[in-house]
Parts: C-alpha cells; structure tokens; sequence
C-alpha cells in the first residue's frame, strides 16, 4: 500500500462505524467512509466537539451541518495550499490520500532533466495539476465541471502557481483525448482521476468499468515516444489493483517500463492502523 504519511496539517483522527474524524488544519470534520465497516467505541472527543459533521441520508445523499465551520478555509502540503469548502456529497475540494502519488510523480518530473509535458484528466480542483506544476512540468488540466476548474485556478494562485505553465480546460475528456490525437498533440506524462460515474458538460455519461479501459488505450496514442509516467487512479471497490496494472500493462507494453498498482490510504491517529482510499496503478519509464 502506498501510504500518504508526510501530512501536517491533515490527519485521520479516529475511525468507526461507517465515520472517519478528521482533523483539516484547525477545523474538525465527521464524514461517512464506506470502508468504516468496523464499529469501535467513539473515545475521541472530536466525536462530540466538531466544526462540521456530514450527515448521510437513507434515502441517498445528506447534508453537512456546522459548528464554527467558516464557508471556506486553507491547508498547506509543502509549497501548496489549497482552498477548502464543504459542498454536496461530504467534499471538501481535496483527496488528501492522493499525496502519495503527487510526491511520487514530482520526483520524476524533477530527476527527469528534460521538459515535461503533463496531462491531468479529470482533473478536479487541482491537487495532482499544481504538483507538476510546482515539480516544474506544463501542464493541461481538463475537467467537465467549470467550478472545478474555476476552483484549481483558485487554489494555483494560493499557491503561488498564478503564472505557472498551466492550460485550464473545461471538456470532456474522452472527446479532449481524441482532438489531440488529431491534432498530433503529445504527452510525456498522463494522469488520471476518473469517477465511478459522472456526466460530462453536455451531458455525456461516464460510467467507469465500461469506459476506463478504452480510455486508457485512446491515451496511448497521445503519449509520447520517450514517456515519463501514466497514472490512473480509481475509487471503484470493484476495480482491484491488479487489474488497473493488467489494463495498464497490456497498452503500454510497448513502452520499456515498469508498471505497480496498490491500494492508497491514510494512517488513522488513534490505532496507528492505515485505512484504503482507493487504488492507483502508475507506470513509469525504466
């Protein structure tokens, strides 16, 4: 497993019952984790004095409901900062277990000693993006959501990355994928952070075990001869590892490389135990 453990401003208090506690900077967090299967006694006193605790609904969904929670705060992950607000369905802008991958792919943006071109799928509000970026790499940043990208922009310039070689993009990523490939475009680098499901800007469905792969294979054909690395990352139970590194292996066996992929977690403050957060599969040239 590949753990992101250099946090000092994030940590995972406590864990139970279907809840994980969370500490973001000065602020208290309750959220709902499907992993949490297990329930323990609730000893933390975070359980009761918190700033912001997600209820989930039955019925589906839920609704956030606050304590001294401000509408929008910061936390820093080295040179980063990112700019956090609760919104619908339990986020808070930020999958702080993707660390883990950030201080992997910025060592081989900053060992490669040649430019780096890096394209960011599904890029969100930007974590992965502003650590290339920061790494030294250009970067494309596409995501179907305006806000998300309004809010990465946001979050550059917290950064201190405003000017920064950044290409912010709001598309479809399949349909971005295929222009490029007519246009000749290329890439050293390639990540993605697809949904489970999802709905582009014009209402394109996205539904992950039936289109990761094929999108995967469509990337081949904008990454260049001389690639860096190809990242996928999945939040789909039913994707195991093992078969984000079959999908990968198989089209990029053409490519001299290495290809890895484990689960992703979080250590817990109060076991000292690390809870799953998904999975990643990278390659990287060897």
């Amino acid at each position: 497993m590949w753990i992101a453990d250099q946090w000092k401003e994030y940590e995972i208090i406590d864990c139970s019952n279907g809840e994980k506690l969370e500490r973001w900077g000065d602020y208290t967090l309750i959220r709902p984790d499907p992993q949490v299967i297990w329930d323990f006694p609730k000893k933390e006193i975070g359980w009761r004095q918190w700033n912001g605790h997600y209820h989930r609904s039955k019925k589906g969904g839920g609704e956030w409901e606050f304590s001294g929670l401000p509408e929008q705060w910061q936390i820093h992950y080295g040179s980063l900062t990112f700019n956090l607000k609760p919104f619908n369905f339990k986020h808070t802008g930020l999958f702080p277990e993707q660390a883990a991958n950030w201080d992997w792919f910025s060592r081989l943006i900053k060992n490669a000693g040649r430019p780096v071109k890096v394209l960011n799928l599904f890029a969100y509000t930007g974590g992965a993006t502003l650590a290339a970026a920061a790494a030294g790499a250009q970067v494309t940043h596409v995501d179907a959501s305006k806000g998300m990208v309004a809010w990465a922009k946001e979050n550059a310039v917290s950064s201190g990355l405003k000017d920064a070689p950044i290409r912010w993009l709001v598309d479809d990523c399949v349909k971005f994928v295929e222009r490029e490939i007519r246009r000749g475009n290329t890439y050293d680098a390639i990540i993605m952070d697809p949904p489970s499901y999802g709905r582009g800007p014009k209402g394109e469905v996205w539904k992950i075990e039936d289109m990761i792969h094929p999108l995967i294979r469509l990337c081949t054909q904008i990454l260049s001869k001389d690639a860096l690395f190809f990242l996928v990352n999945s939040y789909t139970t039913g994707l195991a590892p093992a078969v984000l590194t079959y999908m990968i292996g198989a089209e990029l066996k053409t490519w001299n490389g290495h290809v890895e992929s484990q689960e992703i977690g979080l250590p817990v403050k109060s076991t000292g135990l690390i809870l799953p957060c998904g999975a990643s599969g990278r390659w990287s040239a060897l």
